[in-house]
This record gives C-alpha cells, sequence and structure tokens, in this order.
C-alpha cells in the first residue's frame, strides 16, 4: 500500500481545517499559504471531500470550508478510503471479497487479507483528534516498539 499525494494532501488539509476551522469557515488560500501547497492541486482534493461529505463549503467574501463533524468523529481510513479508493496492499483483495482465479490456492492470500485488515484497524483507530492533539502513543501504539513517544 502507498498513500498517494492526494491521499497526503486530503489528511494535511483534514487536519488543517481541524486545527485552525473552530466554527468559522477557512479560505482554501489560506490553507495553501500555511501548508505550502499548490492551490490548484487543493481545489481537486477539496472537491473530493466536499463531494464525500466530509466538508461544508460556503461561498463568498468570508466563504471557504469547515468540517462537517467534529475532528473526533473522522478517522484517518475514511479519509484516506475517500481519496485513495482502497488502502488494500494487493490488486487481488482491493474489492469486497477477493478476486482472484487463484484464491483457493494462493498460499500467501491470508498474509495479504491479514495485512489488509491491520491497515485497515490500524487506521481506524486514530481520529484527525489524535492528530491534533499530537497522541503519538496512540498513532505509534503497538506498532513501533523501538519508537519513544517522547522524541
Amino acid at each position: 500500500m502507498m498513500v498517494s499525494t492526494k491521499g497526503r494532501y486530503a489528511l494535511t488539509v483534514m487536519v488543517d481545517l481541524a486545527r485552525n476551522g473552530g466554527d468559522g469557515f477557512v479560505s482554501l488560500s489560506d490553507i495553501a499559504e500555511r501548508e505550502k501547497l499548490s492551490m490548484k492541486y487543493l481545489e481537486s482534493i477539496i472537491a473530493i471531500l466536499n463531494k464525500g461529505g466530509m466538508l461544508t463549503s460556503l461561498r463568498g467574501k468570508n466563504g471557504g470550508y469547515k468540517l462537517a463533524r467534529r475532528p473526533d468523529e473522522y478517522t484517518i481510513d475514511e479519509i484516506l478510503i475517500l481519496t485513495e479508493g482502497t488502502l488494500a496492499p494487493v490488486n487481488c483483495i482491493m474489492q469486497e471479497g477477493v478476486q482472484c482465479d487463484k484464491a483457493a490456492t494462493c498460499s500467501t492470500l491470508p498474509l495479504w487479507a491479514g495485512l489488509d485488515k491491520a491497515i485497515e484497524n490500524y487506521l481506524s483507530a486514530i481520529t484527525l483528534e489524535d492528530i491534533i492533539q499530537g497522541n503519538r502513543k496512540k498513532m505509534l501504539g503497538d506498532y513501533c516498539e523501538s519508537c519513544d513517544p517522547a522524541e
């Protein structure tokens, strides 16, 4: 699994809105300036997030974007799945159920299915709130025994 620039930027936008939005709307140009991201590329990402119901938008002078829900109600997997389509580590398990002619005899399929489940479990347990609060212990969890959350 490789998260594309689109997925990373979408997460960056959502984190920025969680940090800077409050009850008001945030302009795309403010996000682009703070995060040092291309406005043109952000426009396409915002469109995906907005169409996916993650954001509320307002046109006009004081318009912009804000989160449609509280930061603790967004999981990282839902943001990435919306922008990436899938987080599956291999093509044969990208759809609902296994889509492979060799599934019945594939000795590595359980490995990929297990990895897919671990990714899903990990990313669905972390929220935007965890990121903006800097909850490194939760983000690192049991997945990084040699990492020091205080670093």
